[in-house]
C-alpha cells in the first residue's frame, strides 16, 4: 500500500473553531469522545485535493451548556434535559499529501492549508496508523527492510516505523535514568541492524553487559586486558598502540602539565617522534609516505628509541668555553621526571593495549587490518572496554573513533561505506565539560568533529546515556533524534524539553512517569513526536536489575567472593570452574 488513505469509518467529528495551529472539533456522539486520547492523531480534510491535515490531541472537554424542556407530541412540558457541547483541541503538525499512480503520498511538517469549518475529522489507529508511520518515516514499500523499534502505547496494534536512514545520517541519543530500559533498546536497535546483508558499526560496551547478544551480524572483540600481553592479537583481542594517538593525546599521555619544564618536553616529544617515524619509512622505503606525512600521521615507532633518546638528552654534556672543558646541556637534568613517568606508564601492565602490543603492529600494514576489523560491512561490531582502566577509556574509545573518521576521510566517496559508532554512558568520555585531564579535552572534540562532519563521511553517532545533562553540549547539539526514555532528574528534563516544539511541549510531561522499555521519539526519522513501547530484543543484553528483596530471602544463596578478588589480582574476569 503506497498511498495513505482517509478512513471514513473513523469518523468521530467536525471542525468548530480554527486558529493559527489548533483546531477545535465539535464532538455529538458522546460514545466517540469516549474513545479519544491526549495524544492520539488524527486527521482532519484539508480544504485543497488530495491533502489532510494531522494533528495531536491535546485536550479533550465535556461541558454542559444549559438545559431544555423536552414537549411531548401535544406541546405539554416533559422533563428536562441537560445539553452538552463536547469539543476537542487539536494542534496542527503537517500535511500529508496523496499522490497519483504508483507515486507514493509523503508527509510534511508544515501546513499548507487549514481546514474549512465543518471539515470531517477522523482517528488514525491501527493498520492505518502503521501505514501512516511509513509513509512519516519513508519505509519502503518494495521489500527493503523497514526500521522498527516497537509498538505505539496508544495503539498497539500499530508498528512503530521510523527513517532509518535519518536515524543514522543525523545522530541519533538514547536517554534514560537507569533501569528505564536503555540496554533493551540499544539491544532491539542491533537487532534490527543485525538482519541487514551489509551492516556496519561499533558499540562500545563498558560493561561488557553485551557479550549475552550472540547471533549472525554482530561480532564481538575486547580491547587486550593485562592477561592477553605477548598475544599476536587474534581477532577477538584489539590494541591501540600508543603510535596511533594523535600529537595531542600522546603528549598529554606522557607528559604531566604541572612540571615547569612541560613546554620543553613537549617540543622535543613532537621533534624526536618526527625523526622517529621519518626513520621508520627512510628504512622501510616508503618514499610516498615520507613526502607527505606528519606529526599527526599514525607510523609506528618505538617507546624505547623514545625514551633512549630522551635520556641521552637529559645526561648530555657539550663542549665547555675554555678548551677541553665540558658542560651541561641546555637539557641535563630536565627530562629526568619524563623520562620516568613515561617508563612508569610502559611498566603498567594494565595499559598493555597501548604499550605491550603484538610485535606484528609495528609493522605499515598492520594498521590497515586493524581498520578491516572495525570498519569492514556485513557486521556490528561489538567492543568490550570493561578491563579498561576508567582513566584510560576517553583514550581508547576517542582513538579508535578518529581512526573511523580519518579512514572514512580519506575514503572516495564512491567507495565510502556507511558506518554508526554507538557510544554507550557517553556521559563518561564525552563530558560537557571538559576535564583537566590526561586527554586535555582532545577526546571530546574529537567526538564534536564527528558531529559536526560525520554526515559527510558516512559517519553516524548514537549517543546513549542516563545524563543527558552531563553529555557535551556541542555533540548533543548536531543530534537531531532523541529516544526518551523515563527521565526523573529536572535537569535532564529540560534538555529533552528544549527539543520540542511549544505546541507539543505536553509530551516532556510524560517523562517521569514513563514505563520501563517505553519511550517518546522525537527528531528527523519520526516528524511526529510518538510514544512508543520498546520491542523486546531477540537477545537480552546482561543488564538485568537484581531483585534485591528476593535474593536477600533466599536460604541457598551462594558467593564466591574468594574467585572475585583473584580476579581482581588479576584484572581479567575469571569464572571458577
Amino acid at each position: 500500500m503506497t498511498q495513505f488513505q482517509f478512513d471514513e469509518a473513523s469518523y468521530f467529528g467536525r471542525v468548530s473553531a480554527v486558529d493559527t495551529s489548533t483546531v477545535r472539533i465539535r464532538v455529538d456522539d458522546i460514545d466517540q469522545l469516549r474513545t479519544l486520547q491526549v495524544n492520539r492523531l488524527v486527521a482532519i480534510r484539508s480544504s485543497k485535493p488530495g491533502q489532510n491535515l494531522v494533528g495531536i490531541v491535546q485536550r479533550i472537554v465535556r461541558t454542559g451548556v444549559g438545559s431544555a424542556m423536552i414537549r411531548d407530541e401535544l406541546g405539554e412540558e416533559g422533563e428536562e434535559q441537560r445539553t452538552e457541547e463536547n469539543s476537542v483541541r487539536v494542534a496542527l503538525v503537517g500535511t500529508i499529501i496523496g499522490r497519483t499512480g504508483d507515486e507514493r503520498s509523503v508527509f510534511r511538517r508544515t501546513l499548507e492549508s487549514v481546514p474549512e469549518i465543518d471539515a470531517k475529522c477522523t482517528k488514525i489507529e491501527g493498520e492505518q496508523l502503521s501505514e501512516f508511520m511509513r509513509v512519516v518515516s519513508r519505509a519502503a514499500s518494495s521489500g527493503k527492510e523497514s526500521m522498527c523499534l516497537g509498538k505505539y502505547t496508544l495503539d498497539e496494534q500499530a508498528d512503530a516505523f521510523i527513517d532509518g536512514n535519518r536515524f543514522f545520517q543525523r545522530h541519533a541519543v538514547i536517554v534514560g535514568s537507569t533501569g528505564s530500559g536503555k540496554s533493551w533498546t540499544t539491544a532491539t536497535l542491533l537487532g534490527q541492524a543485525s538482519l541487514l546483508k551489509s551492516a556496519s558499526g561499533i558499540l562500545f560496551d563498558l560493561h561488557g553487559e553485551y557479550s549475552e547478544i550472540v547471533t549472525a551480524g554482530v561480532d564481538h572483540c575486547r580491547v587486550a586486558g593485562s592477561g592477553d600481553l605477548g598475544e599476536s592479537g587474534g581477532e577477538s583481542i584489539l590494541f591501540t598502540p600508543y603510535w596511533m594517538l594523535s600529537y595531542e593525546l600522546l603528549s598529554g599521555l606522557l607528559i604531566d602539565r604541572s612540571d615547569q619544564n612541560a613546554p620543553n618536553q613537549a617540543m622535543l616529544i613532537a621533534k624526536i617522534v618526527t625523526e622517529l617515524k621519518k626513520e621508520y619509512l627512510e628504512a622501510g622505503g616508503h618514499s610516498d609516505i615520507l613526502a607527505n606525512f606528519t606529526l599527526d600521521s599514525p607510523v609506528p615507532f618505538r617507546l624505547t628509541d623514545l625514551i633512549e633518546r630522551l635520556e641521552q638528552l637529559d645526561t648530555e654534556m657539550v663542549s665547555g668555553a675554555r678548551a677541553n672543558s665540558e658542560k651541561q646541556g641546555p637539557y641535563f637534568g630536565k627530562l629526568t621526571r619524563l623520562v620516568g613517568r613515561i617508563k612508569g606508564r610502559a611498566a603498567d601492565r594494565r595499559v598493555g593495549f597501548m604499550y605491550a602490543a603484538p610485535e606484528h603492529s609495528t609493522k605499515i600494514e598492520w594498521l590497515a587490518e586493524q581498520a578491516t576489523k572495525l570498519m569492514a560491512p556485513g557486521s556490528v561490531k561489538i567492543i568490550d572496554c570493561s578491563e579498561v582502566p576508567s582513566d584510560l577509556v576517553p583514550m581508547v574509545i576517542g582513538t579508535i573513533c578518529r581512526l573511523v573518521l580519518a579512514v572514512q576521510q580519506w575514503t572516495p566517496k564512491e567507495l565510502r561505506h556507511p558506518i554508526a559508532l554507538i557510544c554507550e554512558e557517553a556521559h563518561l568520555y564525552i563530558p560537557a565539560r571538559a576535564q583537566e585531564d590526561e586527554s586535555g579535552g582532545a577526546v571530546t572534540s574529537v567526538f564534536g568533529r564527528i558531529a559536526k562532519e560525520g554526515r559527510k563521511y558516512g559517519v553516524g553517532l548514537v549517543i546513549i546515556s542516563q545524563r543527558p545533562s552531563e553529555v557535551s553540549r556541542t555533540v548533543l547539539s548536531q543530534c537531531n533524534n532523541f529516544v526518551a526514555m523515563r527521565l526523573t532528574n529536572a535537569e535532564d528534563q529540560a534538555v529533552i524539553r528544549r527539543l520540542l516544539p511549544d505546541s507539543l511541549g505536553g509530551f516532556a510531561d510524560l517523562l517521569p512517569i514513563l514505563d520501563t522499555g517505553e519511550a517518546v521519539m522525537v527528531g528527523d526519522a519520526c516528524l511526529l513526536p510518538s510514544r512508543i513501547r520498546i520491542a523486546e530484543p531477540p537477545m537480552k543484553p546482561a543488564s538485568g536489575t537484581i531483585e534485591f528483596w528476593d535474593e536477600w530471602q533466599r536460604v541457598d544463596a551462594k558467593v564466591d567472593i574468594a574467585s572475585a578478588v583473584h580476579s581482581l589480582r588479576c584484572q581479567r574476569m575469571i569464572v571458577p570452574e
